[in-house]
């Protein structure tokens, strides 16, 4: 039941990217791509069971207005072994929002989606949420996030860390 309420809900808030309007513009002022990297410390459930987590951060976002960005997120983090327990990583699939106080400054967003578990028997993933606050400038984001996802079986795979990524433009 939670992931025809997730799908419905990422459905709903995304629409508005594939609308059929003549004054969407996308251009290198308000849509691009950003890459990145994350790194974490795991906590909760994953910190029993791994010591460090390691990801890659892709991104594409629209900005509505000069302050609120809008997108799809996802990527790969690898949380690495601790006392003869096994690498295990999370693909997210997510819609995204930020809220841009200034051109440069600070941010604050939050994606939602389902997080894709890899390397864990009998569970698939769950909800996904990953918060973030940080800095950002023309090209540069760098923040601080806490990452959970809700997975099956009560397992809370959790991580807070740093990231960074850069905003390549289109033309």
């Amino acid at each position: 039941m939670k992931k025809i309420f997730l799908t419905l809900g990422l459905v709903l808030g995304l629409s508005p990217l594939f609308a059929q309007d003549d004054d969407i513009d996308f251009n290198s002022d308000n849509s691009w791509l950003k890459a990145g990297i994350t790194a974490g410390v795991p906590v909760g459930d994953a910190g029993d069971v791994s010591s460090f987590s390691l990801g890659a951060d892709l991104r594409g976002q629209y900005l509505f207005n000069p302050n609120v960005g809008i997108g799809i997120a996802t990527g790969y983090t690898n949380y690495f072994e601790e006392d003869e327990n096994d690498d295990f990583g999370v693909i997210p699939l997510a819609g995204f929002i930020r809220y841009y106080f200034t051109p440069n400054g600070l941010f604050f967003g939050t994606d939602v989606g389902y997080g894709f578990l890899t390397g864990v028997d009998d569970n698939d993933g769950g909800v996904y949420v990953n918060p973030q606050i940080g800095y950002h400038n023309r090209d540069w984001n760098f923040y601080a996030y806490y990452q959970n996802t809700f997975a099956e079986n009560d397992i809370d795979v959790q991580a807070v860390g740093l990231g960074v990524t850069y905003n390549i433009r289109f033309k």
